[in-house]
C-alpha cells in the first residue's frame, strides 16, 4: 500500500516564526548572510518548504506564482553543494537534477539561477571563506552532440533537463552521470500527473534509484501551482514513499481600477490635429478612441509591461 502523504504545519503570517528568521537556521552562515541581505524575509512557503526538506523528507511545495518556491527547492541545495567538496571522479559530480515539462522553462531556472549562486560566491569572498564553484548545465532535444558528450564525461553539479531527456540519459551510457544524484527537484508537477507523460517520468525517476542500490534513494522535491486533491499529486511525486505537503494559505489580492480617460463622455474634446471646420466629421470629432489610445500609451510609458486586451 503507497504511503499516505503528510501535511507540514501551516506556517504563521507575516514573520512567521518559522517563516522568520528560524527558517533560515539549518543553512550555512554564507547561505543566510547572501538570503537575508537579499530578500527582507523568507516566504511562508519558504519556510514550510525548507522545515521538511532540511530534514530530508520529500516535498511537494504548492504556492502561487510570486511566492518564492523555485528558490524553496534549490537553496537547501545550493547551500550544501557550496558545503560540501565535490567528489574527485568528475563522472560523479552531479548531485541536483532538474526537471521541466518545458524546454523553455529549463532555460529560464538555468538563468535565475546565476543570482544566488553568484551572490553566494560573493558572500563567501567577503567573509573570507573560500568561494564555492557550483557548475550548472542545460540537457534538452536542443543540446547538440558535442555538448551531450561533454555532459557525459564531466558532469555539472546541477542538471536541468526534461523527462524525456532524462529518459534518453537513463537508457544510454551517460546514466553512469547521473549516479551521484540525491536531490531531484520536478517543477510544474501538475502538470504532469495523471498523463502519459507523467507516468513515464515516474518510471524514470524510479530507474534513477536504481542506478546505484547501495544508496538512499534520492529527495524528491514537487513544485505546483495550487491543485487539488494535493495528495494526488504528492503521490505521483513520492511513488512508494511518503511525501510532505507545504501548502501555506494564500489569498490574491487584485488592484483593480476603472479609469475613464475624459471628465465627460458627452462633451469629448476633439482629437489633437482634428479640423477645426469640422471636415473630418462630426463622429471622429466626438470619439473617445483617441482619448483612449493616448491613456493607454501613457500607461505603456509608465510601465515595464503591459498586456492589452480588445474585447472587439
Amino acid at each position: 500500500m503507497t504511503p499516505s502523504p503528510h501535511h507540514a504545519r501551516p506556517g504563521q503570517r507575516g514573520d512567521g516564526g518559522a517563516g522568520g528568521r528560524d527558517a533560515l537556521e539549518g543553512f550555512s552562515a554564507v547561505t543566510r548572510d547572501w538570503f537575508t541581505a537579499a530578500f527582507a524575509a523568507p516566504t511562508p512557503a519558504q519556510a514550510q518548504a525548507w522545515a521538511a526538506i532540511g530534514k530530508g523528507e520529500n516535498t511537494l511545495v504548492i504556492a502561487p506564482t510570486g511566492s518564492g518556491k523555485t528558490l524553496a527547492a534549490f537553496l537547501w541545495a545550493l547551500d550544501r553543494l557550496a558545503a560540501v567538496p565535490a567528489p574527485d571522479d568528475p563522472k560523479q559530480r552531479c548531485r541536483v537534477l532538474y526537471i521541466s515539462p518545458l524546454k523553455a522553462l529549463a532555460v529560464d531556472i538555468e538563468r535565475n539561477l546565476r543570482a544566488p549562486l553568484t551572490g553566494i560566491r560573493h558572500t563567501a569572498q567577503a567573509m573570507g571563506h573560500a568561494e564555492p564553484d557550483i557548475s550548472v548545465a542545460v540537457r534538452t532535444g536542443d543540446t547538440g552532440p558535442d555538448e551531450r558528450r561533454r555532459l557525459a564525461t564531466r558532469p555539472p553539479d546541477i542538471l536541468i533537463t526534461t523527462p524525456e531527456s532524462l529518459f534518453l540519459l537513463l537508457t544510454s551510457k551517460a546514466r553512469d552521470a547521473l549516479r551521484s544524484v540525491d536531490t531531484v527537484i520536478l517543477d510544474e508537477v501538475h502538470a504532469l500527473a495523471g498523463s502519459k507523460r507523467g507516468a513515464h517520468l515516474a518510471l524514470s525517476l524510479e530507474r534513477l534509484d536504481a542506478l546505484s542500490p547501495g544508496r538512499p534513494p534520492a529527495q524528491r522535491i514537487g513544485l505546483s501551482a495550487t491543485v487539488r486533491p494535493a495528495e494526488t499529486v504528492a503521490s505521483f511525486l513520492g511513488g512508494a514513499r511518503p511525501v510532505t505537503i507545504a501548502a501555506p494559505p494564500s489569498s490574491k489580492e487584485l488592484d483593480l481600477q476603472i479609469v475613464v480617460p475624459v471628465e465627460d463622455m458627452t462633451d469629448l474634446d476633439p482629437p489633437p490635429g482634428a479640423a477645426e471646420d469640422g471636415a473630418d466629421g462630426p463622429a471622429q470629432r466626438r470619439s473617445i478612441w483617441p482619448h483612449v489610445e493616448e491613456r493607454v500609451l501613457d500607461l505603456i510609458e509608465q510601465h515595464r509591461s503591459t498586456i492589452v486586451l480588445d474585447r472587439k
